[in-house]
């Protein structure tokens, strides 16, 4: 390399590290991933040790990077908030690296006992120093800088978890508490929620957040703090800065850091739990790995854990290093997002029918695995964070969460310029399911597009078996999900006819199917071949009809034919059913396919008891007079029957079930621990029965 080429290189590092720390720490909408930086900062630290003469002051190595943005008053800071070094070392040398400089730093030998250290977690926030005098939190500010940070005091005022004022007496003169500020993942995704719903409903200005920290900096950064005060914010302390008066000549301060951490929490202050004392390199290489193997099932992000000397007087003897300190680090995990190129976006068809956007990507290490395939959740997620073929992206990926594409890294403008087209799913399958060739849909209000293929569609054809042997649809005993896959996956059954021509041999090949197991599922098939009319709409898997829904159709047209061939209009005179069902009905009985597999189903021996308008009632359920049309709950354990038994012998005599109690209700039926809803029919007069007062019912005897 020659002279020229360090110099020029660190010159470009410095103005990308200033670039991206601006749009990180004072625009709170970062560029890369964290794990992107820290290499670009890592490659400049190395060329300015190796080049000593090319370390300038303003360099991102020498001092921490932040600002004040317009419309905030500058806080000039008493002590400054200084960062500390980073280990990028995941493993547990990264640990036993921190131990070895600071028993070096200390002069220590082998024979000396091991260093006490305070083990915590990196929180994934914005940092914040609270100053307190007299124990009145009278001012919030912002790292900013180091040296100067942003007024935020009436935006930190709106977080419940921060006292107004200490719990001491006396307080100390001065003190100022240093923490960060965060956002939990459940408070995130219930805030986009909320933003979603918003975006829906045509709102401007509104957008979904990227992670939970830059939702929590750009909630502290509000002007307003009527807005803020709709953030979620939450804030854990994990240090000081100025203090006066905490005892004579701050004399009462606690001698080690834990202890002090304590002290705050006493004070009232939020300290998380997530900590421990421990002795020596080994005791942070415990708690590195304790905590990273629970760090995916904690309530917040956190990028690392943080290990300081315990003891502050050796604190105050380790002393700093140009901006940090020498008795503290943090050691991070393995990065959960890293930059790539998006080479194509493939659509996954699934169990169901949903169709997924993937991204196809140029292979990346990220999360602890090798990564080529991400989601892109669906057309509406494609499209605000426009995603294109060809971008650099950046994916995430946590624990065992799917790896997703979370954003776009916008290059110069003539790459922007060169862009491909917006991704449209509609336009780029030509409406159709691209495994099945059946048209796709998409209702109103809904994010996601479909397969209409339904029982004939490859792919949705495993979850369309277990429907339709499901105990509410068609029962057939024994047809599980292993069995399911092994019929599928041998190519045993490709159609939901094709059941019943399974034959004793072939069900005996297959994997832990003993002769005995064959024929029961052979008896269950036969058994299920005969059903009702409702059972068997409901076991075809027609989107939006449920089981109250089918056995209404077959209630009110009696017949199948009928159904079939019935107008929208038609379907819409049926109760409870509306447009978006009606429409769906309509939809699956349009398609040539569909009434095929019906036709097969019949020929292969399926049939159902089918009426001209009331359903026939079942043998042991004779007389209807005090049931046809009435509304039933059922609450509480019957001696005899099952929840489900009794609602089919409500069903087929003419009634209906229902959840809750009103004053529509006109019969509730109690079994033992009834509970609240014995009480609101008690409360609002309705009839109460047992057991016997329903089958009494059900047999006439009752008006």
């Amino acid at each position: 390399m020659s002279e020229s080429e360090p110099a020029h290189r660190a010159a470009e590092l410095r103005a990308m590290l200033q670039q991206h720390a601006h749009h990180y720490y004072v625009l709170d909408a970062p560029q890369i991933p964290d794990a992107e930086y820290d290499r670009l900062f890592q490659e400049l630290e190395a060329i300015e040790a190796a080049h000593p003469e090319l370390r300038h002051d303003d360099s991102p190595t020498q001092r921490v990077v932040g600002g004040v943005l317009d419309g905030f008053v500058a806080v000039r800071h008493a002590v400054p908030m200084l960062s500390i070094r980073t280990e990028t070392d995941t493993e547990p040398s990264g640990a036993v690296a921190f131990d070895a400089r600071v028993r070096r730093e200390l002069a220590l030998t082998e024979a000396d006992p091991p260093i006490e250290y305070a083990a915590e977690l990196k929180f994934d926030g914005l940092a914040m120093n609270l100053r307190y005098e007299a124990g009145v939190l009278v001012q919030a500010a912002t790292r900013g800088d180091g040296e100067t940070g942003e007024d935020v005091t009436q935006n930190i005022r709106t977080i419940a978890q921060i006292p107004r004022r200490l719990k001491c007496e006396p307080p100390p003169a001065v003190l100022e508490v240093r923490g960060e500020v965060y956002i939990r993942r459940d408070d995130f995704e219930a805030l986009n929620e909320r933003q979603r719903a918003l975006i829906a409903e045509g709102a401007k200005n509104e957008k979904t957040f990227v992670n939970p920290r830059n939702a929590a900096a750009g909630a502290v950064r509000q002007l307003d703090p009527a807005i803020a005060a709709k953030r979620p914010l939450s804030f854990f302390a994990y240090g000081l800065g100025e203090v006066q008066g905490w005892g004579s000549d701050n004399s009462a301060l606690p001698a080690t850091h834990s202890g002090l951490l304590d002290a705050l929490g006493a004070f009232g202050l939020p300290v998380s739990a997530e900590r421990a004392v421990v002795q020596g390199a080994e005791g942070l290489v415990r708690f590195h790995a304790a905590i990273g193997a629970r760090r995916d099932s904690l309530p917040f992000d956190i990028d690392g854990v943080v290990y300081k000397v315990n003891n502050r007087a050796l604190q105050q003897r380790l002393g700093f290093v140009t901006r940090e300190p020498r008795w503290a680090v943090a050691h991070k995990y393995p990065a959960q997002e890293q930059m790539t190129r998006l080479l194509g976006i493939d659509i996954q068809v699934g169990r169901t029918g949903k169709l997924t956007p993937v991204a196809k990507l140029e292979p990346v290490f990220v999360g602890g695995t090798t990564v080529s395939n991400a989601t892109l959740h669906n057309e509406d997620e494609v499209r605000r964070k426009d995603v294109r073929v060809g971008d650099t992206v950046i994916v995430r990926r946590a624990g065992d969460v799917i790896p997703q594409v979370v954003g776009v890294v916008h290059d110069s403008a003539a790459v922007e310029a060169s862009r491909g087209e917006p991704f449209d799913l509609y336009q780029r399958l030509s409406g159709q399911c691209p495994v099945c060739g059946s048209p796709i849909g998409r209702e109103e209000g809904e994010v996601d597009w479909r397969c209409t293929g339904g029982l004939t569609c490859p792919a949705q054809r495993k979850e369309a078996i277990l429907h339709f042997a499901g105990r509410r649809a068609m029962d057939i005993e024994g047809l599980g999900d292993k069995l399911v896959d092994q019929l599928v996956d041998g190519g045993l059954i490709r159609t939901l006819p094709e059941l019943y021509t399974l034959g004793l041999a072939k069900l005996c090949a297959l994997d832990r199917m003993g002769d005995k197991s064959a024929a029961n599922l052979l008896a269950g098939l036969e058994a299920s071949k005969r059903t009702t009319l409702g059972r068997f709409l409901y076991a075809l898997g027609i989107r939006h009809i449920g089981e109250t829904t089918a056995k209404d159709l077959a209630r009110h047209f009696g017949n199948l034919d009928r159904i079939i061939e019935a107008a929208e209009a038609q379907l819409l005179e049926v109760n409870d059913v509306g447009p978006v069902v009606a429409h769906s009905v309509r939809s699956f009985f349009d398609q040539p396919h569909h009434r095929e597999i019906i036709e097969q189903l019949r020929a292969v021996g399926i049939s159902w008891q089918e009426t001209e308008g009331v359903a026939v009632a079942a043998p042991d359920a004779i007389g209807i007079a005090g049931v046809t049309g009435r509304t039933f709950v059922l609450t509480g354990t019957l001696p005899t029957l099952t929840r489900d038994a009794a609602k089919e012998l409500i069903e087929a005599a003419g009634g209906k079930v229902t959840g809750s109690v009103s004053k529509k209700t006109n019969y509730v039926v109690a079994g033992t621990e009834a509970g609240s809803k014995l009480d609101k029919a008690n409360e609002l007069g309705v009839m109460v029965l047992d057991e016997a007062g329903l089958l009494a019912l059900l047999q006439g005897e009752m008006a």
